[in-house]
């Protein structure tokens, strides 16, 4: 009788525990510093914070680049920029490569010393032309092939990663080219590198 009556409490006390082990998850909004430092006790892939380091210091070298800024003056007008990819050449395939090609464009666009123009959008104008041009749409409003600006500088550049790893230990060394080259003369005008370093180390666990 008494084991009867001890059964339903124990079941009880069960569910009370089972229930507030599940209920545990919790979600809250921080700031990029502290996300940043989060993640890195997570993983040691590449992280947005990463993006915005290495764009910041290749613009920086960029108005640091006496050839360069030499260039420019010697233009004597606001460069057409076509940007190309920077290209992932990583063995990660998951590497964020949208998202920094995307950054470098914002801080170049924010800069105002450039005129942009990217591969996708030439295509899509492209497109859009053609189509204009094909009878579709009235032929007084429709726009001319032949009248883009022409570039005079294009970008592309490329990342490579190179990860060296011993007794759970690991340091992958990440290396971000950039170059710029003049589309009429064929001459590069800027190139810069810049590096960035990710140490993570596998704990053993054991008693």
């Amino acid at each position: 009788m008494r084991n009867s009556m001890w059964k339903p409490f124990l079941i009880y006390i069960f569910l009370v525990f089972t229930l507030a082990g599940c209920s545990s998850f919790q979600a809250k909004r921080i700031g990029e510093q502290e996300s940043d430092e989060k993640a890195l006790g997570i993983t040691d892939k590449w992280l947005s914070k990463d993006t915005q380091i290495v764009i910041s210091k290749l613009l920086k070298r960029m108005n640091n680049h006496k050839g360069f800024q030499r260039y420019l003056r010697k233009l004597g007008k606001t460069p057409v920029v076509f940007i190309g990819e920077v290209q992932n050449l990583t063995s990660d395939a998951y590497f964020p490569i949208s998202d920094l090609n995307d950054e470098f464009l914002n801080k170049i666009s924010e800069t105002g010393d450039f005129i942009l123009v990217d591969s996708a959008a030439r295509k899509t104008i492209l497109e859009e032309i053609t189509y204009q041009n094909d009878g579709m749409v009235d032929p007084n409003t429709a726009k001319l092939v032949g009248k883009q600006t022409g570039a005079d500088l294009i970008i592309l550049g490329n990342v490579y990663m190179k990860p060296e790893s011993r007794d759970g230990k690991t340091i992958k060394q990440y290396s971000i080219n950039l170059r710029m080259t003049d589309i009429e003369r064929g001459v590069e005008v800027f190139r810069a590198r810049t590096k960035v370093s990710k140490y993570s180390e596998q704990k053993k666990v054991g008693w």
